[in-house]
């Protein structure tokens, strides 16, 4: 027979095998996936099984994205333990008392549910998120479950939230093109997903956060200076935080300037001009305010805006 004939005959089998073991390849990951989802839908993300299936599954593709993101949520979850804390204040990290009683002295007691983490298995569901991230740096959707579970762990001194946070937004400056599985992604989308964290910040209520969310709202102004929200942020933090009046107002003014429908501009500076007893002040406020408030503060502020226009 021709050796060339023969030559040929012998590389077709080796794709043709080659071929059939990719394909079983694929098919045994997604056995696996599907196996780990049952389990998990079942029995949570720690649930018994669900370790020696992510096992067999790291060793057919260590590389594997969902893989990796199956051992973050199995270490983050195995690293979390709750416990009831007693805080004399009605808020705790944003959240309310799970119960509140009275003491002796008919002093408020609240009790808040918080979250614990151990700190090796916390590592754990870190280095197998940041080996995703390594795989894929342009998803910002395993970077947004990162931050997460920073501000998640740190609780209220989120440093390390907000120092990636900030490298983000240095990616997003170089021109990184984000990727998010099953979602769009707009020119607004950044920004608006920043915003959501400068919120989170805010609701923590704790020094660090609030600085937190003053830095990252700068940051995004060094970007976009006209950017109302961002302003609307700077002015809050200048009227709850730091109690600059007169340098809240002003924020607040050039975000109005920009988009004069801003609610939560037009509605702080109503309780701003209320806070300095400047009726003015407040009845110029509450006229554009009654234009955007919805209907349970519409009556209200009507009502409020008759009493100023009369005195």
């Amino acid at each position: 027979m021709n050796r060339k004939i023969v030559l040929a005959a012998v590389l077709s089998g080796v794709c043709l095998v080659t071929g059939a073991l990719a394909q079983a390849q694929e098919e045994t990951a997604e056995t696996y996936r599907k196996r780990y989802e049952l389990v998990v839908s079942k029995l949570g993300y720690d649930g018994v099984g669900v370790e020696t299936i992510l096992n067999q599954w790291a060793k057919l593709d260590s590389l594997d994205v969902d893989m990796l993101v199956a051992k973050f949520n199995y270490y983050f979850t195995k690293s979390q333990s709750t416990e009831v804390v007693v805080k004399p204040q009605k808020k705790y990290l944003g959240a309310s008392p799970v119960l509140s009683l009275k003491d002796s002295t008919g002093t408020d007691i609240h009790y808040f549910q918080e979250v614990m983490y151990d700190d090796d298995l916390f590592a754990d569901a870190m280095r197998n998120l940041d080996k995703a991230i390594s795989v894929k740096p342009e998803r910002i959707d395993l970077r947004f479950t990162k931050t997460a579970a920073l501000m998640s762990y740190e609780k209220g001194s989120p440093d390390m939230a907000l120092s990636y946070l900030l490298s983000m937004v240095d990616m997003d400056q170089e021109g990184c093109e984000w990727e998010y599985p099953g979602y769009e992604i707009t020119d607004a989308f950044f920004a608006e997903a920043v915003q959501e964290y400068c919120h989170a910040f805010f609701r923590l209520g704790t020094p660090s956060a609030y600085n937190a969310f003053r830095t990252l709202s700068e940051r995004m102004l060094l970007i976009n200076p006209k950017d109302p929200v961002f302003l609307t942020n700077m002015g809050t933090y200048d009227f709850i935080v730091a109690k600059d009046y007169s340098k809240a107002l002003k924020y607040y003014r050039k975000a109005l300037k920009i988009n004069p429908d801003d609610y939560t501009a037009l509605k702080n500076s109503v309780l701003l001009a209320r806070q300095q007893r400047n009726l003015k002040l407040e009845r110029k406020f509450m006229s554009d305010f009654v234009r955007v408030a919805g209907e349970e503060e519409k009556t209200a502020a009507e009502t409020r805006l008759k009493f100023l226009s009369e005195n």
